[in-house]
């Protein structure tokens, strides 16, 4: 069984090393340059491509004609998408007779489009999951074939998610693929009103709001943290704090019960910050090039005890 392969990040690793598992013949994988702006914290699918050698190419633009043609050429029998970040033209996932496929980290038809893992965090679902479907024109709106269930732990991050969910993939990927080799995969329609619709993230959401309730400051803090851009407020003079792990404290505080949100309160040496509804206790924070936990964010501070962070 022959498969031209458009993947990208440690989901695509996951998926490659599924299919040459099973057998699957790859004369051709799709992928991104990274870019060098970007924390690329995850492996290579360039590289796995190329200790194979196998033909791996990264153009800007699948949508020329000329790409049509380069992948017709190496007649695959299918199509997979592994994180691959373009949407793929239907003049390409129409060229394999037995069907083109993407592997999406949720449990579809919820959370289709961008960024599903942080999402999830950032809205407090307590499971999750990947789900291999059909390619069509719409995003993520392709009959589903798979999918594998994956439980969030109240401290999940998204690298922990992600990583949980690549190994599900793998395993979604192992119990699927011989079924499909065969032609006896399972094929079930979406119900897209059941479902949602998430667009990208930007650095900019990370923003926090002290008026939001500690726990939904919480997820946010917890599914942009380190390896994502982060999370993060202002202070009175205008310099940016980076919330990289805080946690929820919802005692009532009876000596601050008073206070505004975003209030710096000091507990001891523990240093928390009030919300509209509990506090967070901060952990991991930077201010320009300094990273401080423990001690260091106490006396970083000390001093500002009852003051409003913006």
């Amino acid at each position: 069984m022959r498969a031209v392969v458009f993947a990208y990040h440690n989901m695509g690793i996951a998926g490659l090393d599924a299919l040459e598992k099973v057998g699957f013949e790859i004369p051709l994988i799709l992928s991104h340059e990274d870019n060098p702006t970007e924390n690329c914290w995850f492996g290579s699918v360039k590289e796995w491509g190329e200790k194979r050698g196998i033909p791996v190419e990264c153009p800007p633009d699948i949508s020329s004609v000329n790409w049509k043609k380069r992948i017709a050429s190496v007649s695959p029998e299918m199509i997979f998408s592994f994180y691959y970040r373009f949407m793929i033209p239907d003049g390409i996932f129409a060229i394999p007779p037995r069907g083109a496929y993407n592997l999406h980290g949720s449990l579809l038809p919820r959370y289709r489009g961008r960024a599903p893992v942080n999402w999830a965090l950032v809205n407090g679902e307590k499971e999750t999951g990947v789900t291999l479907h059909h390619i069509v024109r719409k995003p993520d709106a392709g009959d589903i074939v798979g999918q594998r269930i994956v439980q969030i732990t109240c401290e999940e991050t998204a690298l922990s998610l992600f990583g949980k969910l690549c190994e599900a993939a793998g395993a979604l990927l192992d119990d699927l693929l011989p079924l499909m080799k065969e032609g006896k995969a399972p094929r079930i329609a979406q119900d897209l009103s059941a479902g949602s619709y998430f667009g990208g993230r930007r650095p900019e959401d990370g923003r926090i709001d002290w008026d939001w309730p500690a726990i939904r400051i919480y997820n946010l803090i917890r599914a942009v943290t380190d390896p994502y851009p982060g999370a993060f407020c202002d202070m009175a003079d205008g310099t940016r704090l980076m919330v990289w792990w805080g946690l929820p404290d919802t005692t009532p505080g009876k000596k601050y019960e008073t206070r505004v949100s975003g209030t710096i309160e000091i507990h001891g040496r523990k240093v928390l910050v009030r919300t509209g509804e509990g506090r967070i206790t901060l952990l991991d924070i930077q201010k320009g090039a300094e990273r401080m936990t423990g001690d260091g964010i106490y006396n970083f501070f000390k001093h500002r005890e009852g003051k409003k962070i913006e």
